[in-house]
């Protein structure tokens, strides 16, 4: 593609809003030419986030304002339930990487199950495609409508995918122990996210309830060939951002723990957005803050033929909006990590 990709950004004053502008910003071929927040129309980015104050950035308006005739990307960053009939509106020449779960889930009643009420983009829903990148990088490229994968699904099905694909651990008795920042409950005011009810400690939420379990479970599932169930327990940790996963495996009869590191090792050798770590080396959240990597760890478990694969990423940038920007990359047939590169901030 030759030429500035016009952009519109749906929902720009929320955390992954706000991390699309900061991103897309010096990305060399982007030009964000429209940012949508209803509450916060007719103001300026700068009012809502100080820190992108002073960019030469369109004020944010309602979605019935943007003028669709001059956009080549959308990204959509609206809540659950409010993107369905908003991108089944946009005009067919708009490129879609929606960050809601509005289309991650293919099967139209595991989503009525899920989320409480019937999906109401059904026909475009059978169009869109599930963007976990580095394993559906060719139906990403020609996709028009991308959903892009959760934050916890993305920690998990990295390291779990190849794994179940090649058959090295069975699928069966699979245990993922997540644990989040506090960026992953979004921007509104909630009890939950109250500095004083989430500092000085961890706890549990939606235990075996999580919306994320059946977006989970479709992946492995395509990998493994027939359905696959998994005991997932999301954690809220007291840190702004990340997310790390402990994944807990049962091997395949004569694979070892080395065994399952050399195939992520190969398997990942050429991404440049997954690192696999030295045999026994365990992934830190701090160690992808800011960044789009991951870090994939293998560690033979003490209970014989068990082992644990741990991963790390941020769950604004790959959990979210650079997994969108990545996904935007392979649509448009530009480099994959063109806008992507900053390294990881620490401390």
């Amino acid at each position: 593609m030759s030429g500035k990709v016009n952009i519109a950004i749906l929902g720009a004053s929320g955390y992954t809003g706000a991390e699309l502008v900061r991103m897309l910003w010096t990305h060399p071929q982007a030009r964000i030419v429209a940012m949508t927040a209803d509450r916060r129309a007719g103001q300026p980015i700068g009012a809502v986030f100080p820190q992108l104050g002073g960019l030469d950035l369109p004020d944010l308006v309602t979605i019935n304002d943007v003028d669709w005739s001059g956009v080549d990307v959308c990204f959509c960053a609206l809540p659950h339930g409010t993107t369905q009939e908003v991108i089944a509106g946009l005009p067919t020449h708009v490129k879609v990487v929606d960050l809601s779960a509005d289309f991650r889930l293919a099967d139209p009643e595991t989503y009525a199950q899920w989320y409480g009420h019937p999906h109401q983009a059904v026909e475009l829903q059978k169009e869109a495609v599930y963007g976990l990148t580095e394993i559906a990088r060719a139906q990403v490229a020609a996709a028009r409508v991308v959903a892009n994968p959760g934050c916890y699904p993305t920690a998990a099905q990295l390291p779990l995918i190849p794994l179940l694909d090649q058959k090295l651990v069975q699928d069966q008795d699979i245990i993922i122990d997540a644990k989040s920042g506090v960026s992953g409950a979004g921007r509104a005011a909630k009890e939950g996210s109250l500095f004083c009810e989430v500092t000085e400690g961890i706890h549990a939420y939606s235990v075996a309830s999580h919306r994320h379990a059946p977006e989970i479970e479709q992946g492995l599932s395509q990998a493994a060939g027939h359905p696959v169930m998994v005991n997932f327990t999301p954690h809220l940790m007291p840190m702004s951002r990340g997310i790390l996963a402990s994944i807990y495996v049962k091997m395949a009869e004569g694979v070892t723990a080395e065994d399952l590191h050399t195939a992520l090792s190969s398997r990942y050798a050429d991404e440049p957005f997954v690192r696999v770590l030295p045999f026994k080396t365990a992934p830190q959240t701090r160690h992808v803050r800011g960044s789009n990597f991951v870090q994939i760890g293998v560690f033979p478990d003490r209970v014989p033929g068990r082992a644990i694969v741990l991963s790390a990423i941020d769950n604004l940038i790959k959990g979210a909006s650079g997994q969108a920007i990545q996904n935007m990359n392979v649509m448009l047939g530009l480099p994959e990590t063109m806008g992507l590169q900053n390294l990881a901030l620490f401390p």
